[in-house]
């Protein structure tokens, strides 16, 4: 890339870090390359889509959520590790405004690495009987995300995040499960 276009597309990140967190995932992109004193094409040839710009700016976040699920595949019990990871979701959704809609975006394409790391924890949950079957990957998301979104913004948001969480793994669980 040239030295330019790498300086344009750095201060895009940055501006979108910063638009993201005082306005939220669907804060208008004009407002993001206005911060960055760029034109809406430039934005545009970096970032083609909303998604590809918000995977850009959450990228460490994904990173570290799917290296936290790889690492709690061995847990003893999988359905408490399935709900740890999840409350690290909601966690970093909760404190990095706009992250819940990205990764809920990301559940949308089955290849994307956060979907896997929910998939194999998930399986592994209900294989041990501790989460109940038919029970999807989204349909957990959804779960997870709207928890995310409705308590960023609260004062207490990871006291309430931590209750809503009980009340979803409860309806997750397995009847009857170990």
């Amino acid at each position: 890339m040239r030295a330019d276009a790498q300086r344009n597309y750095d201060r895009l990140v940055a501006a979108a870090r910063e638009v993201f967190a005082e306005q939220g995932a669907d804060a208008p992109l004009d407002d993001i390359a206005h911060r960055a004193g760029v034109g809406n094409a430039t934005l545009y040839r970096h970032f083609p889509t909303r998604q590809a710009l918000l995977e850009t700016v959450f990228r460490d976040h994904v990173d570290a959520l799917c290296g936290r699920a790889r690492e709690l595949r061995s847990a003893s019990s999988p359905g408490a590790a399935l709900k740890e990871w999840l409350g690290e979701v909601i966690s970093y959704g909760s404190a990095e405004r706009g992250l819940a809609a990205s990764l809920l975006a990301a559940l949308g394409e089955e290849n994307s690495s956060v979907f896997e790391a929910a998939d194999g924890l998930l399986a592994r949950a209900q294989d041990a009987g501790e989460v109940r079957p038919g029970v999807s990957v989204g349909q957990v998301f959804k779960l997870v995300n709207a928890v995310a979104l409705v308590t960023e913004t609260e004062p207490d948001a990871p006291g309430q995040a931590a209750g809503l969480l009980e009340l979803v793994f409860r309806g997750l669980a397995a009847p009857g499960g170990r």
